[in-house]
């Protein structure tokens, strides 16, 4: 009987433990969190300020240049687009969005800045073209320039100064 008893004892024990020991690993399965990583907006940026001067700064930086009053109230007006590709007076092929200008006696070569008398913006252009060909204009400048000084975009002529730049 004694053994039978025993038998009965150990079996009843063996499903504690074994429900216990169950429980443990469920629990400590559970406990362990994701170690999924995302990286896709993360990236290592590091901001150093260097003091550098670039060599084209005097062609768009106009406060490092000396200029020489040419015309003031001058008619500016600017090129249509069916002139882009063909060559200039100069032999350059013609690019409304590069910053050139026509001028009828100005050096090719010659850079001027154009300033807008009404927002007062200003751009500098090289002359590599003859006109404009209408009375009263003083200039014709590419597309790009012209935008870029204008202040009402639907107009295609403003009143500008225009002013020599000095080597």
């Amino acid at each position: 009987m004694k053994i039978c008893y025993l038998k009965s004892i150990e079996k009843h024990m063996n499903l504690p433990i074994k429900t216990i020991t169950l429980l443990l690993l469920v629990v400590s399965l559970s406990s362990f969190k994701s170690t999924k990583t995302y990286t896709k907006y993360t990236r290592d940026i590091s901001l150093v300020k260097i003091d550098t001067t670039y060599a084209d700064t005097t062609d768009n930086d106009s406060s490092l240049v000396v200029c020489k009053l040419y015309k003031e109230n001058a008619h500016a007006s600017y090129y249509h687009d069916k002139f882009n590709g063909r060559k200039t007076a100069s032999g350059e092929k013609f690019d409304n969005n590069l910053y050139t200008a026509a001028h009828k006696t100005l050096k090719f070569g010659t850079k001027i800045r154009v300033t807008n008398t009404v927002n007062d913006s200003s751009v500098i252009v090289t002359v590599n073209d003859r006109g404009p060909f209408v009375k009263g204009r003083e200039l014709d400048l590419s597309k790009k320039a012209f935008m870029e000084i204008a202040k009402f975009k639907q107009r295609g002529h403003l009143i500008v100064n225009i002013e020599i730049i000095e080597d």
